[in-house]
């Protein structure tokens, strides 16, 4: 991963993730290069489904239309279920480092799957539990990978978008 770098952004809810989503790909972001993460939701009154159709997967339930829309314009969907995080619906390159994780060729000392996959990807090690803690908390990832052009290019398109910095996340669940 020589020159590659990595930015996390993260979302209240999944509107303002999809409006992220959206509002790179029209600036001709190259979406190989972004990942989306957030739980499924364990709460909903109607079911919720996730199956393929094809080399797509399909969704249904309280927020089939964001995952679907999202699933339209990132590559490798993926849903999984992990321990003590729930249903986690997923997104571009993240799924393969997961799933690196997941079978044991990625091994960071004392991370779970979910953190080491996102070291793999060249997310700061310091900062990964705080992520991990807001996907927890109900907030939706989205990361940025590449370049540092493509890197900037991404945080000067989002900059007006509204999203928290990890270190708000942490103090919003600490006072909790």
């Amino acid at each position: 991963m020589a020159n590659e770098f990595s930015n996390v952004y993260i979302f209240k809810n999944h509107s303002d993730a999809e409006v992220a989503v959206r509002t790179l790909a029209k600036s001709g972001f190259d979406m190989k290069h972004l990942s989306v993460i957030g739980r499924g939701f364990h709460t909903e009154e109607q079911p919720i489904g996730f199956y393929t159709m094809g080399d797509r997967v399909r969704t249904w339930g309280k927020f089939g239309v964001f995952w679907g829309a999202i699933w339209g314009l990132i590559v490798s969907p993926a849903i999984f279920v992990l321990p003590k995080v729930g249903l986690l619906a997923m997104a571009g390159p993240v799924v393969a480092a997961l799933v690196s994780a997941l079978e044991g060729a990625v091994v960071v000392g004392g991370l779970t799957a979910l953190s080491s996959a996102l070291v793999g990807l060249g997310v700061d090690k310091n900062q990964v539990i705080k992520y991990e803690v807001a996907i927890k908390a109900d907030k939706y990832l989205m990361i940025v990978h590449g370049s540092n052009q493509e890197v900037e290019h991404a945080r000067s398109v989002l900059k007006e978008l509204p999203i928290q910095r990890s270190d708000e996340i942490q103090k919003n669940i600490e006072a909790t």
